[in-house]
């Protein structure tokens, strides 16, 4: 099984919240042992964010390692400064305010912290994550003696990641419960660890049990390796007013369940054409190349846009996986619209005339990426 890095995320300084209550912590090993929540922290896993998420478990009586993961796998355990993702979600657990996702002031209503305190400090962030969980838990109908099991979790976690349809659901949920399996071991800020012991899991998925994965059966009709999952038809324009002349490469700001939730959302009047996922390539289409994409403003009728899982300011997310895949698809854009493959055509986002985006930033590797499109 493999373990996940992230290095060099901010974490604010905040006093720790004491612990309440709740179940003792207990070590867990992967053996199939799913009852356990949290290994023991020694040496370099002392700190002030193992503490946070050791603690708001206690608290709130949700398995420390869960917590984990959905921080994990929506920020790579990176608070990103306070800076708000694509859906205005906060902090190393993605504390979400839009129109259609409200788990921000859910948490604040649920911990009585200020909204401030939960957007940009961490230990703040963390318990809020871990009262909301705990409240979709008790809705869900856990019990004391089910709350241990991560298996039992999966509903709840699939309502954390706020998707508008099931399979998007379903794919945030298996997210989270793919990392549990694999491990984590992330890097941050003060030489401090925060891990996750591999192990075997075995998810009660409920309702979403039935529902189907998400890519299997729905390929996309232009670019056959890419499932399709449509956007909102009121976030992007049917037909196009000019011809295709240009790829635009973004970053998502988010994570690769969050950025296909979103742009499924009604209010979010924003969409891309293909999304990327960061571990491994897998590519999603959300709006026909033969539509017009809302992604680059004035750029939006002669451009493609490519969403890349990430974050301009952590170049971890960038992995060969993520740009062999996407090289693989600008090639067969350019080549199936008859776009130049050099840097007049392929873009960043940055370089749309008339937007003020900085995506893919600095860590994006041109040269490499360019080479493996002319290849």
């Amino acid at each position: 099984m493999s373990r996940r890095t992230v290095r060099n995320p901010s974490l604010r300084k905040r006093v720790v919240i004491p612990v309440l209550g709740g179940l003792a912590a207990t070590a867990l090993v992967a053996t199939g042992n799913l009852a356990g929540a949290a290994p023991a922290e020694t040496g370099s896993e002392r700190g002030p964010l193992s503490a946070a998420f050791t603690d708001a478990a206690d608290r709130y009586d949700v398995p420390r390692d869960l917590l984990v993961a959905v921080g994990y796998g929506e920020t790579r355990l990176n608070d990103h400064a306070g800076k708000p993702s694509h859906a205005n979600g906060y902090g190393v657990m993605h504390l979400v305010s839009n129109p259609g996702h409200a788990t921000l002031k859910e948490a604040a209503d649920l911990t009585g912290e200020p909204l401030a305190d939960l957007r940009g400090e961490s230990e703040a962030n963390i318990l809020g994550a871990a009262a909301v969980l705990r409240d979709y838990a008790d809705t869900q109908g856990l019990k004391a003696e089910e709350r241990d099991g991560v298996h039992n979790w999966y509903t709840s976690v699939a309502r954390y990641g706020g998707a508008e349809d099931d399979s998007t659901a379903r794919l945030y949920a298996d997210t989270v419960y793919e990392l549990l399996s694999d491990g984590i071991a992330a890097d941050v800020q003060g030489g401090e660890k925060v891990t996750v012991t591999p192990r075997e899991v075995s998810p009660e998925r409920g309702e979403l049990a039935d529902v189907r994965p998400h890519g299997v059966g729905a390929a996309s009709e232009d670019y056959p390796p890419a499932a399709w999952v449509p956007a909102n038809a009121g976030n992007y324009t049917k037909g196009r007013t000019a011809a295709i002349s240009t790829v635009v490469v973004h970053v998502t700001q988010g994570s690769y369940a969050g950025t296909i939730s979103w742009f499924q959302n009604p209010e979010a009047q924003v969409s891309a054409h293909y999304v990327i996922r960061s571990q491994d390539g897998e590519v999603t289409q959300m709006v026909r190349d033969a539509d017009t994409g809302w992604h680059a403003r004035g750029g939006n009728p002669y451009s493609i846009g490519l969403e890349h899982e990430g974050f301009v300011d952590d170049p971890a997310w960038f992995t060969d996986a993520m740009y062999r895949s996407s090289a693989a698809l600008t090639k067969h854009l350019a080549d199936k619209h008859g776009i130049p493959k050099n840097r007049e055509h392929i873009v960043g986002h940055h370089e749309v005339p008339g937007n003020d985006h900085t995506d893919p930033g600095p860590n994006w590797d041109w040269d490499f990426y360019m080479s493996l499109v002319n290849s």
